[in-house]
């Protein structure tokens, strides 16, 4: 059985409490905008030992020194979290582009996500969508998501295949509702869905690489080997990423492994390249 299938047969309705972080699966089915070409599983994903995947969610920031590892000046640490993040001013939007990158998986449960957001860099909420390359083991796999975090990520039920072109989206449009759009040119297909959430301060815009929660107790996932990942085409608030001086991350584990490396950012362009599992 698929790591993925497995996910689908331990979802249990309601909610969980992991380490802190309320994990809730969300109870209503995703509604399409008129661009829309496929759906989404209300259903939060979980990983083989049960626990919940979450990919995306806030960003977990370390304690380590300040250093650039990447040698990128002006940079932060964190263990789930690598990219670029703003911050500064009051976010309506941010998009980007990147090519799937295809995993690389010897042995054991790995996952890697890639995804644009407003908030959770230095706040509680995450407006989000993105796509995800995991391994089960040997057999990489692929696909596409979006979260309103603290709510549980929805799959969006479409093909995603390594060297595939993304794009993807987040728009504010008001009275606490949020546009969150995804495409797969490649593949042929857009999905866009309307969310609300009350309360979502809109402090920070970013473009991630992410290593998912949660293990059993609370924990990061093993990062799977993505190669490098180039992401093309930021904007926050329809301006190139570069001009809000975004502060780069540095992923590292929980023991200070650094587990990938970022480039600089030019305009709103940017690669990160695997480094290790953490």
């Amino acid at each position: 059985m698929s790591l993925r299938a497995r996910r689908r047969a331990l979802v249990i309705a309601g909610s969980t409490v992991i380490t802190g972080f309320a994990l809730m699966a969300p109870a209503y089915a995703a509604s399409s905008g008129p661009s829309a070409t496929t759906t989404a599983r209300p259903a939060t994903p979980r990983t083989a030992s049960g626990a919940h995947l979450q990919p995306g969610g806030a960003m977990r920031h370390t304690t380590r020194p300040q250093t650039a590892l990447s040698g990128v000046k002006n940079t932060t640490t964190s263990t789930n979290w690598s990219g670029y993040a703003a911050t500064g001013s009051t976010f309506t939007s941010v998009a980007s582009s990147w090519t799937e990158p295809s995993g690389t998986c010897s042995s054991g449960d790995q996952y890697s996500s890639f995804w644009v957001g407003l908030d959770g860099y230095n706040s509680n909420s995450v407006e989000q969508t993105g796509t995800d390359t995991d391994c089960a083991g040997r057999t990489p796999e692929y696909y596409a998501w979006y979260e309103m975090y603290p709510a549980g990520s929805v799959e969006i039920n479409h093909t995603v295949r390594p060297g595939d072109q993304i794009s993807a989206s987040v728009t504010y449009t008001g009275s606490s509702s949020f546009t969150l759009r995804i495409a797969d040119s490649t593949e042929g297909w857009t999905y866009s869905t309307s969310k609300k959430l009350s309360g979502a301060p809109r402090s920070s815009t970013e473009v991630i690489a992410e290593a998912p929660c949660c293990t059993a107790n609370g924990g990061i996932l093993p990062l799977a080997d993505f190669g490098t990942v180039n992401f093309t085409g930021s904007t926050a608030n329809g301006a190139t990423l570069s001009s809000f001086n975004p502060t780069g991350i540095d992923m590292v584990s929980a023991s200070g492994r650094q587990e990938d490396s970022i480039s600089s950012l030019n305009g709103g362009s940017f690669s990160a390249k695997w480094l290790s599992k953490g």
